[in-house]
């Protein structure tokens, strides 16, 4: 009888110990729910949050095209000096590496036998000139007896016959002694323009040979040229550009060296087919020496310019699938994406077509946009601070 209380008292335990676990399940998923949803509504509400972007404004001015290319310099001339007949070098007159003018005596062979067989030329001259001189001068005595009926006609055309002949000889002399003159000047190696010398591969006693080694090779420095190639679509610009005056031409130097001004002055008669390039070559004076034949120089030139040019910075043009594009500030501040035609990308600054100039653009944080985006300016990257930024910075806590 005793035990039937007992167990009467435990039922409702184990009744309140089952629905424990049931409570405390139910309260786990109300608050999973409560947190969802605030988690849903804080993500809503972000959402609604401006995007932050840096925008810049479409210019519009005038944009000069200028094309770069890497360059060669050239020498305008260089010749190899060699000798035109064999014989044996007297006297070296230059220095290697000298800067020589027009005219300026290079070397000197010896040339005794040619300086012999000149003046022997001009001696005959001399000889036969005063034959002539007799011979005419007996023509006119002959002259006078046939005249006087003393002599006959033959004996006069004796007379003229000498006399003609003698002319002859002297003409045929004089043609050897020129002849000799030139082949004395043979002896006498001069600098044929004003340049600069290279290596002496001779000295005093050396022989020389007309199908020899050069003895020296002379190249002209200033002015100099420097040779390049171009897009042959540009070809148009630079002949147009030459039409209406000089061209002008920058060479860059490397290391820093500086830049030199110069202006075009030839354009090849071929495209390279292969390479869909044109030559062209500009001239600089040089005078200062600082461009050298064989050195590698950047070039730049400018033939034309784009008239009222739409210009954006570069990182706000943006490449899509089909097309590039720029995401253009409305008054609302939300953004609309607007596809543009890029004309010419310098640097910086990009040259589009398709929007209007005034405008602003999303230069930056455009990954996080689409049109109808609403967004928010932001401080540019590596902006500097405003002063009122930088107070109280360099104090640490303690």
């Amino acid at each position: 009888m005793t035990g039937l209380p007992t167990l009467a008292s435990r039922k409702p335990r184990r009744l309140l110990l089952l629905a424990v676990p049931i409570l405390l399940a139910g309260a786990v998923a109300l608050w999973w729910w409560n947190g969802a949803k605030t988690q849903d509504a804080q993500a809503a509400k972000k959402g609604a949050n401006p995007i932050p972007v840096v925008t810049a404004k479409v210019e519009e001015r005038n944009v000069p095209v200028t094309l770069r290319a890497n360059g060669i310099v050239v020498a305008i001339q260089s010749v190899d000096i060699r000798a035109q007949v064999t014989s044996t070098v007297r006297e070296v007159h230059i220095k290697e590496g000298q800067t020589v003018k027009a005219g300026d005596l290079l070397f000197s062979l010896d040339s005794r036998a040619d300086e012999a067989n000149y003046k022997k030329a001009l001696a005959q001259i001399e000889k036969d000139r005063a034959d002539l001189a007799t011979a005419q001068r007996n023509f006119e005595r002959q002259k006078e007896l046939f005249a006087q009926k003393f002599i006959s006609q033959s004996a006069l055309d004796v007379v003229q016959n000498s006399v003609d002949t003698l002319k002859g000889q002297m003409a045929v002399d004089t043609a050897a002694a020129e002849a000799s003159r030139v082949a004395l000047g043979y002896g006498e190696i001069r600098a044929p323009f004003a340049g600069r010398t290279g290596i002496i591969s001779v000295r005093a006693g050396s022989l020389v040979q007309p199908n020899g080694p050069p003895a020296v090779t002379i190249t002209q420095t200033h002015p100099i040229q420097a040779s390049f190639t171009l897009p042959e679509k540009e070809l148009a610009g630079i002949r147009g550009a030459l039409g209406s005056g000089p061209v002008e031409v920058r060479a860059i130097l490397e290391g820093g060296a500086g830049t030199l001004t110069g202006k075009l002055v030839f354009i090849d008669n071929t495209v390279d087919s292969g390479t869909g390039t044109i030559r062209v070559k500009a001239e600089f004076d040089n005078d200062a020496g600082r461009l050298w034949p064989g050195m590698y120089v950047n070039m730049e030139v400018a033939p034309r310019t784009i008239a009222k040019a739409a210009v954006v910075p570069v990182q706000a043009v943006q490449t899509g699938p089909d097309s590039r594009f720029v995401f253009v500030v409305g008054e609302d501040r939300k953004v609309t994406q607007v596809t543009v035609k890029l004309l010419l990308v310098d640097g910086p600054i990009a040259v589009v077509d398709g929007v209007a100039p005034g405008a602003r653009v999303v230069t930056e944080g455009v990954q996080n946009l689409r049109t109808g985006s609403l967004v928010a300016e932001a401080e540019r990257a590596g902006a500097p601070k405003k002063p009122e930024d930088t107070k109280g910075e360099g104090k640490k806590p303690a």
